[in-house]
């Protein structure tokens, strides 16, 4: 899978880092960053990030086949 988020929209709320600390969580200087292509074994917590981000700023893309 991949995983894209638009930092124009992403304002750091958050909630992301809570639905799915394996994939997403903040630097030193609190803005995001987040695993582009996390295992497909992940992808319900991805899924589940995206759905509870307030902006929708976030993606998820199936695996290229």
């Amino acid at each position: 899978m991949r995983i894209t988020v638009d930092m124009n929209l992403c304002e750091s709320h958050g909630q992301c880092v809570f639905a799915a600390p394996e994939i997403f969580s903040f630097d030193d200087e609190d803005h995001l960053v987040h695993e582009a292509a996390p295992a497909d074994a992940l992808l319900d917590k991805a899924e589940k990030a995206a759905a509870v981000c307030p902006v929708r700023a976030i993606t998820v893309l199936p695996a290229a086949s």
